[in-house]
């Protein structure tokens, strides 16, 4: 075994299957998908630490235990849409999944390509979800992201019911917030 494929094993047994990840599709596209892929060069090293390493100026990868929950949280099913913003590893799991895949990753993130879809992820927080990635999701349809006002954070689970858009609480996070999506500050008596 080399040394990436005994550290994605690691990964998965330390960081992903102690924390609840009970999906085989996820755990088995983690110990074959290189994370290392997704980072530049002078990064590989940190693919499969504990941390949420930088791919891009401003994007980060999650760290694999929220990942790994985050796509979960999503429960995708063979045959599905999906679009990834600022997510090219979640990109990667889901399509393990049997996913069809839109990868976005423009500037102006809060403003996601048209379209319909069953599942909208993203790697990074957001202050909360911006309107128009619960726009593109398709009837039961649902948006796994990472929502933080300050230095905690929870997964969020948006799902588009026929009443409108309902919410489910997941597990505790804290990842980098994606550029322009941060909490606004503003004047307040």
């Amino acid at each position: 075994m080399d040394n990436t494929a005994e550290a994605r094993l690691n990964m998965v047994e330390s960081q992903v299957r102690t924390a609840d990840v009970t999906d085989l599709r996820i755990q088995d596209a983690m110990r074959r998908i290189p994370r290392e892929a997704f980072l530049p060069p002078a990064r590989s090293h940190l693919a499969y630490a504990d941390v949420e390493p930088e791919y891009a100026p401003g994007r980060r990868l999650l760290r694999p235990r929220d990942v790994a929950k985050l796509v979960q949280m999503a429960a995708p099913v063979a045959g599905e849409t999906a679009l990834a913003i600022a997510a090219p590893y979640a990109a990667a799991l889901l399509e393990a999944c049997g996913v069809a895949v839109t990868r976005f990753d423009g500037d102006a993130l809060d403003l996601p390509p048209g379209g319909s879809f069953d599942i909208v992820v993203t790697e990074g927080a957001v202050a909360e979800a911006p309107s128009a990635w619960l726009a593109a999701l398709a009837p039961g349809g649902r948006a796994a992201l990472i929502e933080r006002r300050g230095p905690a954070g929870r997964a969020v689970l948006h799902v588009r019911t026929p009443e409108g858009i309902g919410r489910r609480n997941g597990f505790d996070a804290a990842p980098p917030y994606l550029p322009g999506l941060e909490p606004q500050t503003g004047f307040a008596f």
